[in-house]
């Protein structure tokens, strides 16, 4: 079986010493005889080390006649150890089997001393970056992953937004590097989106928080995405392509490894995923990016002082001209249908540029800090043309008229101008600092200031023309200046109580001169392992958490800036368990939360499809509160495949949503509050799956399915109050499923080097399998009798997708 695996070359790692050397080559597995990638090989007691590559392959240069100490390590598995002795000018070619350690996985999992580590942490999952390459999904992007865990939902698979919690898109941060990212402000729909700015190439640490976060990190309700680039040690090279698109990256090294490079540029083409659309029209949508990470170490010392570089450019162009939508509703006895005809266009453009460095020195063994700089210039324009004429019609059910249109019930016209530019430039600066006290205690602190600037130039208008009566549905003429200061800081305390229990706790400080607001937040974790059980551990944290406002949440429905807008808060209280497990001889991880949010200051906003309409008022309050559990493992040997389920009620009181009260004879008596509603993201129920497999006498052969489930989302018609998040939205449901193969290039070392290819990657996936219609937004049309029907918008069907990769 073996053979057919594929092979990845690894350079030889120089010695700095004289030119007589030995060579070691090898290969690492798992007791299942899948190959281990990254795993560590290394010569104890020198700087000599290696990591395997995708087919568990290494090559080493070793000083030869001396006797030697060979360390193979790889996480979850048993340390090997072997001595040897080569002579000058011999190459060995070696062959390690790890044994797998329950124990290390628990120490993993349950309680660590490593800052990336994880078990004692609540809300924390940490994904191995592997499974996002092979994950099928529309354009192969990285937060497709996120929405397969407990509490994220995304009901839009053209969109890299996601839901957590109960929470909307805009309330969750996402760091690369330590470096916060920031996305585009005018997005409308989902496809005019690009791509999430993490690359899945260059990924070489994640780490997801659904809640209770520690102090280190920012200042939102809602999650924490904390990304690590990759530090190459040898050169490696992809290419990949596909029907939506494609990409290419590149890493290497220096001899000295004292300076290391990442490349990942991509590009994406939504035409072929669009076509899918009901609204048939003349699709261009091109999305194109590059960023560089780039590490330096500047110390003799190896690690003691490290710059890191990140730069990053994505241009986005979307351009449609709609021409017609057919859209059959309503129900069996009595369908409807809508049929609009387009003229005109929208034109977005998007560009963004983000750049970062991150200087970072050890000052002694247990005193670290990191200096941060970081700055976005973001340049958008929104330009819209469009007219479109409707008709309504009743839907012959039997007879000849089968199908066809038969008598209307409704004509009108709608007509959207845009003229929107807006120009966003930010420049943060950030000192971390870590000091370890010692063995059992740690303390973390940090201060951080950032400047934003922000022009918004908004025109635009609408206006409906329904049974020859023309009424003006909305009017924006503003030009908005934004030019604030944020200050932040943190403070935070670990320290392990024994062997069994972490606690962490500390506060976090914000400070804004636009509101001239001041909050802190306290917080505090505390996770231990039970003595009689190791395998089984416990969770929680008590928090609060403030989001200040970003420039969104300023704006109001009629174009204007609230300067006395407050942050928003939340009381976020969780409790968890994690239990490690055996079965069929493999380990599992079984993880459950129990959570509440209870949130004041809160800014209601609206959602149609991924724009969110803040009505820039802290007039409500809310509450969030759920069940989340995923069971994570080996269903399949050597595959890591999980499942996830999500119980969610999220509502809030808005303050002035009053509406008309009626006697049985409807006569209006008066008026009061709708009290508790549902939130836009109200999702009952949500479920998200990822499996692997592959052939059992061949590995090369591997299915992938993604399987997410979220029950329906309310809404309601727009300005309208009295029936704001009222109704009940149908479930989003979608299976895509892939299939591929692994084409070896069988040939030795030097041919490998001389040729370069290492193995090739092809795969057939099947995108929304089930060819669900799944719905994103409503228009909203009345007859001739007043009657108004929700008119759903749907998302994409059944479409293929051919991809490959190729490795070098």
């Amino acid at each position: 079986m073996l053979k057919y695996l594929s092979v990845w070359f690894c350079l030889l790692l120089p010695l700095g010493v004289s030119a007589q050397q030995a060579k070691l080559v090898g290969r690492v597995l798992s007791q299942q005889g899948e190959p281990l990638e990254m795993a560590t090989v290394a010569v104890q007691g020198t700087t000599v080390a290696t990591q395997t590559n995708a087919a568990g392959d290494f090559a080493l240069n070793v000083p030869p006649r001396r006797e030697l100490v060979l360390l193979v390590r790889y996480l979850g598995y048993k340390e090997q150890r072997q001595s040897l002795t080569l002579q000058n000018g011999e190459s060995r070619t070696l062959q390690f089997i790890l044994e797998a350690d329950p124990q290390q996985l628990q120490t993993l999992d349950v309680r660590g001393k490593r800052e990336d580590d994880t078990r004692e942490q609540v809300s924390v999952t940490r994904l191995d970056p592997r499974n996002i390459k092979n994950l099928p999904s529309a354009f192969g992007d990285f937060n497709k992953v996120l929405v397969t865990l407990p509490g994220v939902t995304s009901n839009n698979e053209l969109s890299s937004t996601y839901s957590v919690r109960g929470g909307n898109y805009d309330e969750n941060l996402v760091y690369v590097n330590n470096i916060e990212i920031y996305r585009p402000f005018l997005i409308t729909a989902a496809q005019q989106e690009g791509l999430s700015f993490v690359n899945p190439d260059l990924v070489g640490d994640i780490q997801f928080s659904s809640g209770g976060w520690q102090p280190r990190y920012g200042d939102k309700l809602s999650s924490v995405l904390n990304i690590q680039y990759k530090r190459p040690t040898e050169f490696a090279a992809s290419v990949s392509g596909g029907l939506t698109g494609g990409t290419i990256h590149l890493e290497s090294a220096s001899k000295n490894k004292k300076v290391s490079y990442l490349f990942g540029a991509r590009h994406k083409n939504g035409q072929y995923i669009l076509k899918g659309l009901q609204t048939e029209g003349k699709y261009n949508s091109v999305f194109t990016d590059a960023q560089a990470y780039v590490h330096l170490d500047l110390s003799k010392e190896p690690g003691r002082t490290t710059l890191g570089i990140l730069s990053s450019y994505a241009k986005n162009d979307f351009q449609v001209e709609p021409e017609s939508q057919v859209t059959t509703f309503g129900t069996q006895q009595t369908p409807l249908r809508l049929v609009i005809g387009f003229e005109g266009q929208e034109q977005m453009e998007y560009a963004t540029y983000q750049a970062g460095v991150n200087l970072a020195h050890r000052f002694t063994t247990n005193y670290t800090s990191e200096f941060i700089l970081s700055g976005v210039h973001s340049r958008e324009r929104e330009f819209r043309d469009v007219e479109a004429a409707y008709r309504l019609c009743d839907v012959g059910t039997n007879g000849n008229n089968f199908g066809e249109c038969l008598q209307e019930r409704g004509v009108g016209s709608e007509f959207n101008h845009a003229r929107n530019t807006l120009l966003a430039r930010m420049l943060v600066a950030e000192l971390r600092n870590s000091w370890r006290l010692s063995q059992r205690s740690q303390v973390q602190f940090g201060a951080k200031v950032g400047s934003e600037n922000v022009e918004d130039a908004l025109q635009e208008y609408g206006f409906t023309d329904s049974a020859d009566y023309v009424s003006q549905d909305y009017y924006l003429n503003s030009q908005l200046d934004l030019n604030t200061l944020r200050y932040s800081g943190y403070l935070q305390h670990t320290f392990e109580l024994d062997s069994l229990k972490t606690i962490t706790y500390g506060v976090r400080a914000t400070y804004w001169d636009y509101n001239g607001e001041l909050n802190l937040s306290p917080r505090i974790q505390y996770s231990f392992i039970t003595r009689r059980n190791p395998n089984l551990s416990f969770k929680t944290a008590l928090g609060l958490y403030y989001q200040p406002p970003f420039y969104r949440e300023l704006r109001n429905f009629e174009g204007e800036l609230n300067p006395d807008i407050k942050a928003q808060r939340a009381i976020h209280a969780i409790i968890g368990t994690d239990y490690l497990f055996d079965a069929w001889g493999r380990n599992f991880k079984l993880t459950a939360e129990a959570y509440y949010k209870r949130m004041t200051n809160v800014i209601p906003y609206d959602l149609d499809n991924v724009r969110l309409r803040y009505y820039a008022k802290n007039n409500a309050k809310a509450y969030a509160a759920g069940f989340d559990v995923r069971v994570n493992g080996e269903f399949i040997p050597g595959a890591e495949s999980w499942l996830s389920l999500g119980v969610l009620t999220t509502k809030e009181n808005v303050q002035g949503d009053s509406v008309s009260v009626f006697n049985a004879q409807g006569e209006r008596v008066g008026r009061q509050e709708q009290g508790y509603i549902r939130r836009p993201t109200d999702q009952l129920l949500n479920i998200g799956v990822f499996f692997q497999d592959h052939l059992p006498d061949n590995p090369t052969v591997r299915m992938y399915l993604n399987l997410v489930y979220g029950s329906g989302l309310p809404f309601g018609p727009p300005r309208q109050p009295e029936y704001r998040n009222a109704f009940d939205g149908r479930a989003y449901k979608r299976v895509d499923i892939g299939f591929s193969k692994v084409i070896v290039v069988e040939s030795d070392v030097v041919q490998r080097q001389k040729f370069g290819l290492e193995s090739l990657w092809i795969g057939l996936e099947v995108l929304n399998l089930i060819d669900a219609k799944n719905r994103v937004s409503y228009n909203y049309v009345s007859d001739v009798n007043g009657v108004t029907y929700a008119v759903p918008n749907y998302l994409t069907g059944r479409r293929l997708n051919l991809r490959f990769v190729a490795k070098f």
